[in-house]
């Protein structure tokens, strides 16, 4: 390893305030790097995604044992595909949601979901 790299890896990043990062991101001013799993795990929480996926598939399994199949089947489908959705895209909405909330942006770099540095 060089002397170069590892001097590199080791500065601490530079805080960039909400206001300089929402006007310069579109621009390509910043590189933004997100983590996915926490991303997921952020999402996940803060939607509070997995009460709401089993109350709709118990809800479902309940009604399709009732008789009405279709809608209960329907209500498990939409409680797998919204936790899966969300734990797909979950990247792209961290990224929406920070530049739209000054205080979401400060948390999720607190919480190191997501960094930014400048390109």
């Amino acid at each position: 390893m060089s002397e170069t790299s590892t001097t590199e890896e080791l500065q601490p990043v530079e805080f960039i305030p909400f206001n300089e990062f929402k006007n310069g991101l579109p621009f390509g001013r910043f590189r933004v790097i997100v983590n996915p799993k926490l991303a997921q795990k952020y999402m996940k929480d803060r939607l509070n995604l997995v009460p709401v996926a089993l109350i709709l598939i118990i809800l479902g399994l309940a009604l399709a044992f009732y008789g009405a199949r279709f809608f209960g089947g329907a209500m498990v489908v939409i409680g797998v595909v919204i936790n899966r959705l969300v734990k797909a895209q979950a990247p792209k909405m961290v990224l929406h949601l920070a530049t739209r909330d000054a205080a979401l942006y400060r948390d999720l770099l607190d919480k190191e979901v997501m960094s930014v540095h400048r390109a």
